[in-house]
């Protein structure tokens, strides 16, 4: 939830109201202070789904944001650790949480990395691709791995039909859809844009072998279903 330190209502307001990296570099300051920093429980049941996959020795964090999957990356990979991001304001609050890290400025949909990494990993970002758009994203890390190198990515399971989250979420995409009608810049976030049977064939078309690992720690819905799962897709040797 939002705190007293967090953005304000108005600052929300002019930021929803720029382009994305406009918005996100006026958000930067205020950033982990919002609902939408992905939280540390995710971060570290995912890291656990993917220590049995190492030992790696590079990693990229695709649309790394402030910086929290860069951190995560930290625990799984040896030697080089890389985020990427187009905004400058989210890159310099992530090079003064972690500075040890290299941070590329850089539209993911052109990463400017030949195939050296062997993890690669995002953490909610997707909402802010087209789905026509995400081919080519998934492209663009699949040249950037290593033969055999992995794209890893938490999902979480869609809320169910008439729920107060699926309202909620319903709710949020319509009034975005209507702001990029009338308004100028463009501001594309959207959270039912991700379907994961359509996301998966993607990958797999990209050159990926992927497999989805349910994620125990985070527990189960009432109806038995997982709450959360990781994707991993594997870079076809």
């Amino acid at each position: 939830m939002f705190t007293s330190q967090g953005p304000t209502l108005r600052e929300l307001a002019v930021q929803a109201l720029s382009s994305v990296e406009r918005g996100y570099d006026l958000l930067a300051p205020k950033f982990d202070l919002t609902p939408f920093r992905t939280p540390d429980r995710i971060l570290d049941e995912t890291v656990r789904e993917l220590r049995p996959y190492g030992p790696f020795r590079t990693g990229l964090d695709v649309c790394c944001g402030t910086g929290a999957g860069t951190g995560a990356l930290r625990h799984l990979c040896a030697e080089r650790v890389v985020g990427v991001d187009f905004s400058a304001g989210m890159l310099g609050m992530a090079r003064h949480a972690e500075p040890s890290a290299d941070w590329v400025r850089a539209d993911v949909r052109a990463l400017p990395f030949r195939p050296a990494f062997d993890l690669a990993v995002s953490f909610g970002a997707f909402g802010h691709f087209l789905p026509k758009e995400r081919p080519g994203l998934f492209a663009q890390v699949h040249a950037a791995l290593r033969p055999g190198g992995i794209f890893a990515f938490p999902v979480g399971a869609p809320p169910h039909f008439g729920s107060p989250a699926y309202l909620a979420m319903l709710g949020f995409d319509t009034v975005m859809r209507v702001r990029n009608l009338v308004w100028r810049p463009g501001f594309v976030m959207y959270y039912r844009t991700f379907p994961l049977r359509e996301v998966l064939a993607e990958l797999q078309r990209a050159g990926f072998e992927v497999e989805l690992r349910p994620m125990e720690g985070l527990g189960r819905r009432r109806d038995g279903s997982v709450r959360c799962a990781t994707v991993v897709a594997r870079r076809r040797a």
